[in-house]
């Protein structure tokens, strides 16, 4: 067994971010194994969306130490572009480009990127367009594709980089309901293949399906984490019990 197979594929260390006088994330420490879900959860304004943020290096962090299979990421003198290149992220807005097709999105980073050839690259994109349902969406524009099509065109796009770690920031936020499926059934099908992946939802019932463990963030802090069947279904802490008890109230789970 491999070194990178026995320590975690991210490990965050007493992470601080704060914007200005704002402090939005502290104290945050995780280790996410290999082939594992780790699923944030909290209210809006929680530091959820920050936290991902802050793993992708889109934003500085003020101290504490983010490594990825070992290595310090959040050094400064780190090339951030090449440490992307191995962290794949999906927003909830989509971000395709309209002036693509399917299947030009997807290709657009390995071709460009990883300077990898045309042919392979696109290969490579209709194999997973395959795979996910999607290959006679190839040459479609992204405004003629449903809100779910696009998410999922979205997270292909993301998987043709071969990412050591997937990043979803609200993937269903932005979905109609009844869409909100075929995303939670790709994310699932990824869990299945042993992705590794942090995701931050606030679809409970999404976290129940995917997470190995659940953390709840409460201004910026994880107050409780553990396995969904007990941070969802039996929590410990008064503020998590709090939170869950008004999503049930919201019928989100």
């Amino acid at each position: 067994m491999s070194t990178t197979d026995v320590m975690p594929v991210l490990k965050i260390e007493n992470l601080r971010k704060s914007f200005g006088n704002d402090v939005v994330l502290q104290d945050i420490s995780i280790d996410v194994p290999v082939h594992t879900a780790t699923v944030f959860i909290g209210s809006s304004g929680s530091g959820k969306s920050t936290l991902l943020r802050c793993i992708n290096l889109l934003d500085a962090i003020d101290d504490g130490v983010i490594k990825l299979d070992g290595q310090d990421i959040s050094d400064p003198r780190v090339n951030s572009d090449e440490v992307r290149r191995k962290l794949g992220m999906v927003f909830q807005s989509f971000n395709l480009f309209p002036h693509m097709s399917v299947i030009e999105n997807i290709t657009l980073a390995p071709i460009h990127v990883q300077k990898i050839g045309k042919e392979e690259a696109t290969q490579s994109a209709q194999l997973l367009l395959e795979r996910f349902g999607l290959l006679d969406k190839a040459n479609t524009y992204p405004d003629r594709l449903s809100g779910g099509q696009q998410q999922r065109v979205a997270i292909i796009r993301s998987l043709a980089l071969k990412p050591r770690l997937l990043l979803l920031d609200e993937v269903t936020s932005a979905l109609d309901p009844v869409l909100v499926n075929e995303v939670l059934s790709t994310v699932r099908d990824l869990k299945h293949e042993g992705m590794t992946m942090v995701i931050a939802t606030h679809e409970m019932g999404f976290a129940k399906q995917v997470a190995d463990e659940v953390c709840f963030l409460y201004q910026g802090r994880i107050v409780e984490f553990g396995p969904p069947e007990r941070v969802l279904e039996n929590p410990l802490d008064p503020r998590t019990q709090d939170f869950l008890k008004r999503v049930h109230e919201a019928g989100r789970l």
